[in-house]
C-alpha cells in the first residue's frame, strides 16, 4: 500500500448560510468547533442540506489519491448505524482499503455540518461521536508498516486514547505526514503539535494562517526561518499567494491558478495534500508535486463539496 490514512471518519453535511448566522450561533468563520450532540442537532434544525456525503479531511485525501491511481487504505472509527454504513460504502465507492471493522458501539457516527457563506468560506460545527473515541487497538501494527507513507490529521490529535492512536501509528510507520487542520487545532495543542513538527514527522502541511500560529512569527518570512531549521519537508498553501515547499534550504513555489469560478473552499487544503503526496509517491519533482497540489485544490474549489 502506498498510503494510509488515518483520520476521523466524518460525514458532511453541507448547507448554505449567512454571515449573520455565524454571529447569532457565536461561530468564528473558517475554524472549526467541537459541538456536543443536543448543540449539533439544534443548529441542524434551522438548516436547508445541500449535500450530504462521506468526509473527515484525511479521508478526502486518501480519495483523492485513489482517483488518482494510487494504492491507498484509512482507518478511521464509526459506529454500525445508518451513517456508519453509508460512510464505509462511501469509501469503497472510491476504491479505498477501509481497515476499520465496524461494531454497534453507544456513540453514533461523527458529523459535521460545513457551513458555506456567499464568499464561500467554510465554518464547521463537529460533532466527532465515535469517531473521536479511537484508540491504539483500532490500528494494526502490520497494516501501519504496509504503507509508504503514514498520512495524519492534526483534528484526530487530544488527549487520552486519541493520542494513544497516533503515537503507535507514528511508532511503527516507514514515513509519516500530518495536517495541521485547522488554527483551531493549532492553538489548541501547540506544544504538541511542534514537538512532532521537530521531532516526529516527515511531512507536514499547513496554510498560512497555520504556520504563523505554530511558530508564532509575527510575518511570514519569520515562519519560513522556523521551517527550514526543522530541516522537514514543510509545504504551507497561501490561498490566491499560492503555495511553497520548505526543505532546509530548498525552498520551491506555486503560483495559485487564477480565473477560477470559486463555488466552496471545502476540502481545497485536503486535495492539495492529495495532489502533493501523489507527487511523492510516484518521484515527481518538488515542483511537480506543488503543482499536481495546485491542479487538485483548483478543481475542487469549483464545486460543491471535498470530492472531485
Amino acid at each position: 500500500m502506498k498510503i494510509l490514512g488515518i483520520g476521523n471518519a466524518i460525514v458532511d453535511i453541507l448547507c448554505k448560510v449567512s454571515d449573520d448566522f455565524l454571529t447569532q450561533n457565536s461561530l468564528t468563520k473558517s475554524t472549526m468547533k467541537l459541538v456536543d450532540e443536543a448543540e449539533f442537532k439544534k443548529i441542524l434544525l434551522s438548516l436547508k442540506i445541500e449535500e450530504t456525503i462521506s468526509g473527515g479531511s484525511v479521508a478526502n485525501s486518501i480519495v483523492g489519491l485513489s482517483q488518482l491511481g494510487n494504492k491507498v487504505g484509512f482507518i478511521g472509527k464509526v459506529n454500525d448505524d445508518e451513517l456508519g454504513r453509508k460512510y464505509e460504502e462511501g469509501l469503497k465507492k472510491e476504491n479505498v482499503d477501509y481497515l476499520y471493522k465496524k461494531k454497534s458501539e453507544p456513540i453514533p457516527t461523527g458529523s459535521c455540518l460545513i457551513l458555506i457563506t456567499p464568499d464561500s468560506e467554510r465554518t464547521m460545527c463537529t460533532f466527532l461521536g465515535t469517531a473521536g473515541k479511537i484508540n491504539d487497538n483500532d490500528l494494526k501494527e502490520q497494516q501501519i508498516k504496509n504503507a509508504d507513507i503514514v498520512f495524519l490529521e492534526g483534528y484526530l490529535w487530544d488527549e487520552g486514547e486519541p493520542k494513544k492512536a497516533f503515537d503507535k501509528a507514528i511508532m511503527y510507520s516507514n514515513k509519516v505526514a500530518m495536517s495541521l487542520s485547522d488554527l483551531f487545532c493549532v492553538e489548541r495543542h501547540k506544544t504538541h503539535f511542534l514537538d512532532l513538527v521537530k521531532n516526529k514527522l516527515d511531512f507536514i502541511f499547513a496554510n498560512e494562517q497555520e504556520i504563523l500560529s505554530l511558530t508564532n512569527s509575527k510575518s511570514f518570512d519569520d515562519s519560513i526561518v522556523f521551517c527550514k531549521q526543522t530541516k522537514k519537508n514543510i509545504v504551507i498553501t497561501r490561498g490566491e499567494k499560492g503555495a511553497i515547499s520548505i526543505k532546509g534550504d530548498e525552498i520551491k513555489e506555486c503560483e495559485a491558478k487564477t480565473n477560477l469560478t470559486i463555488k466552496d473552499l471545502t476540502g481545497a487544503g485536503d486535495l492539495f495534500a492529495a495532489g502533493y503526496l501523489h507527487g511523492l509517491i510516484n518521484n515527481l519533482s518538488i515542483s511537480e508535486c506543488l503543482s499536481k497540489g495546485t491542479d487538485l485544490s483548483s478543481q475542487i474549489i469549483q464545486k460543491i463539496g471535498a470530492r472531485i
